[in-house]
């Protein structure tokens, strides 16, 4: 039997809903239809006979009957067709259409029929194409870019202070250091003990002056951004801001499927196992947040930052016994990750920059750093191509030291989601990484709005 309903139903726009809530059709449903159902379920293109930019159509259905019963799921193709076995011919939408759907959008549907389908009645549905979310992505960018401009304090490297914020809307802060512009020699040299080949060739690098965070993002920060429903619990206390209308636009995660910090603890301890692109929207979260522009940083700065002066193996010198005093690694760490900031800080005042858990950067990863010709590379970035592999620093609590020296690299991979029950792969969570993390940057200057997207959506995040 041919699938009736061929549609991309949720295949690219993110959902964030609260278990038992009242679906918003505008805000939940209409969006999921519009960029992926609507053009090719429309007046005057309407496959296997199904309408779905009108309510009476929808309900109405296709060729094969109903489509959607209201209060009654289990009798609507609309949600049964997304929940049939991924090899069932009546899957909607197919696997060539980047079926099945994660269950969390199916549930969505669900719930939404289940509630009595509720669609506005003179609303019509528009068909969007999907490149228009990455239209949507610039507009948003450009909307940030127009507060961050506005809200700029520091204009030059002298006024870099280290500060501390509170996240708006709730009682969580965060610290920021300054980092001052300089150029460094990085990767390592032929005689460093533990030293691997894609350290190499060493090569001169300049950095442009920025702020970098004093620790790793906490489970406190991320899981604001990770559960809307807890951002939203907080503003009862704090009271909305300003900024919330355009703050609804950013993409948020799903909600995972296991506990994420894996027992190993919440409070004060290091957030783990998101993606390279849930790191990146957390940024871009952020920046919506607090009207400063933040993001991951580049490998180059992280490894400046990390050697904060020093050309040794580690921030502290050449000597891994003194490890114990700077780092959580896997002789002390008691096979879990520890709270942030108490081992001591390098030079410019950063903790766990080696150890506790490794850190994105927002690079792809590369295996050597040959492609680096010139007698000085100013701010480096190697821009995002493929999912995999992106660059991830500075060694975890699992590792040995060797794998916490400064020049020490690591390169993503698709075991890092291996466990993932969903299908396809969440975007979200890497359920096998449970010694990733990472940490924030602002940089003193501005970009344009243009690289505050490119920044913030490397446009390889779907495998």
């Amino acid at each position: 039997m041919k699938n009736a309903f061929i549609c991309l139903l949720g295949a690219t726009v993110g959902v964030s809903h609260i278990a038992g809530a009242p679906v918003d059709f505008v805000k939940e449903i209409q969006p999921l239809l519009e960029f992926n159902c609507v053009a090719c379920h429309r007046e005057g293109y309407a496959k296997g006979g199904l309408r779905l930019d009108r309510r009476d159509e929808a309900f109405k259905g296709g060729d094969l009957g109903v489509g959607i019963v209201a209060g009654k799921p289990e009798k609507s193709p609309v949600y049964t067709w997304t929940v049939v076995p991924a090899d069932d011919e009546r899957l909607m939408p197919p696997k060539a259409k980047n079926g099945p759907l994660s269950k969390d959008k199916t549930d969505l549907i669900r719930d939404w029929i289940a509630q009595g389908a509720q669609w506005p009645k003179d609303l019509v549905l528009i068909g969007k194409k999907i490149d228009e979310i990455a239209g949507d992505e610039k507009t948003l960018a450009i909307e940030l870019h127009k507060r961050i401009v506005s809200a700029i304090s520091e204009t030059s490297a002298s006024q870099m202070k280290p500060y501390t914020s509170k996240i708006p809307g709730a009682d969580i802060e965060f610290s920021m250091q300054p980092i001052p512009a300089g150029d460094f020699v990085m990767g390592s040299a032929t005689a460093e003990a533990g030293r691997k080949t894609d350290e190499s060739p060493q090569h001169k690098v300049k950095i442009a002056p920025f702020w970098m965070g004093k620790f790793e993002v906490t489970w406190d920060e991320f899981e604001l951004f990770m559960y809307p429903e807890e951002e939203k619990r907080t503003m009862v206390r704090f009271g909305p801001t300003k900024e919330d209308k355009v703050l609804d636009a950013v993409s948020r995660p799903t909600k995972p499927y296991v506990e994420m910090s894996f027992g190993m603890g919440k409070v004060g301890f290091p957030a783990i196992s998101m993606t390279h692109y849930a790191a990146n929207k957390y940024c871009q979260w952020l920046s919506s947040k607090t009207g400063h522009f933040y993001r991951l940083p580049t490998e180059a700065e992280w490894e400046y930052a990390c050697r904060a002066g020093t050309q040794t193996a580690y921030s502290w010198g050449d000597d891994p016994k003194l490890a114990k005093e700077y780092a959580w690694f896997e002789n002390n760490s008691e096979f879990k990750y520890q709270k942030i900031g108490k081992k001591k800080p390098n030079a410019w005042g950063l903790h766990d920059m080696h150890g506790n858990v490794a850190e994105w950067c927002i690079d792809q990863y590369a295996a050597d750093y040959a492609r680096f010709k010139a007698s000085v590379t100013e701010n480096p970035w190697t821009k995002s191509t493929t999912p995999y592999p992106h660059v991830a620093r500075g060694g975890s609590w699992d590792d040995a030291p060797d794998k916490l020296r400064s020049a020490a690299r690591r390169a993503s991979d698709k075991s890092w989601k291996q466990q993932d029950p969903q299908l396809p792969k969440s975007i979200w969570y890497l359920t096998d990484a449970q010694f990733l993390g990472f940490r924030v940057v602002r940089p003193l200057k501005v970009p344009s709005a243009e690289e505050l997207q490119a920044f913030w959506n490397n446009g390889v995040e779907r495998e």
